[in-house]
């Protein structure tokens, strides 16, 4: 029977089909748009750049990836090869503690840089989240490092940046450390103000595209205490919350907060 059973299985009528296993197409890289075309360029790049030096910028910035809302741009402990240049959207750097808690360390919008954390040690610091269906460039840094010995502009613009980092993190830690948290949302909201200001953007009206948990956990909150402090300055006429659209009605009087 088994001798049988192999003789009939061998037929070109009878034999099984040829199993091929399927794989993932990798998407191709998507071209980047020019540096020197980018209406981001005066947020992210220094205003004194040469048509020559946005040429060689152009030919190491090459390509761009699309990051849906919710999913990763890079996880702690990912090998460190590249920062990114927010194109377009929005992130939030995350860590996880022991116990499985998340920790938020910072929002980023359109025009700011992620990764550069991850020149120290080699590989990346903490989770890249999208808070929205957000687009940005791929700057590979060992080529950024060899364009910066030939362009001066360039290499003081990454020493600022790395210098923002380091006062971003200092301004952070008083936040948490001194401040009351009717004090920590007022600069929350004063802060992303100014830089949705920098962008061309109302400074008085913009959409939160974080949640009121994540902002809680980024500045150091309960949920509720964050959800009675927008109610408070509701009260008070110095803001008006349409769920998440907020508009700043008196600046000055939020600032004294």
């Amino acid at each position: 029977m088994l001798a049988a059973t192999a003789q009939v299985s061998d037929h070109p009528m009878t034999r099984a089909p040829k199993i091929v296993p399927i794989r993932p197409v990798q998407p191709a890289p998507v071209r980047a748009t020019r540096c020197s075309a980018c209406s981001m360029r005066t947020i992210c790049m220094p205003p004194e750049l040469s048509v020559d030096d946005l040429a060689k910028l152009d030919s190491i910035i090459c390509s761009t990836r699309s990051v849906k809302r919710g999913e990763t741009l890079y996880r702690s402990g990912d090998a460190f090869q590249s920062i990114y240049a927010v194109r377009a959207g929005s992130f939030k750097t995350v860590v996880m503690h022991r116990d499985g808690r998340e920790h938020v360390t910072g929002f980023q919008i359109a025009g700011e840089s992620l990764g550069l954390d991850g020149v120290c040690a080699g590989h990346q610091n903490c989770d890249a989240i999208a808070l929205e269906d957000s687009v940005v460039c791929i700057i590979p840094f060992a080529q950024l490092e060899v364009l910066c010995h030939e362009m001066k502009p360039m290499q003081h613009h990454i020493y600022q940046m790395m210098s923002g980092e380091i006062v971003r993190e200092s301004s952070q830690m008083m936040l948490l450390g001194t401040m009351t948290a009717e004090q920590r949302v007022a600069t929350f909201l004063l802060n992303l103000s100014r830089r949705f200001k920098a962008r061309g953007f109302s400074a008085a009206e913009f959409h939160l595209r974080m949640t009121r948990e994540e902002i809680g956990c980024y500045l150091g909150m309960k949920l509720e205490t964050v959800s009675r402090m927008f109610s408070k300055f509701q009260r008070e006429r110095l803001v008006h919350a349409n769920g998440k659209t907020i508009r700043i009605v008196d600046a000055e009087a939020l600032a004294r907060v």
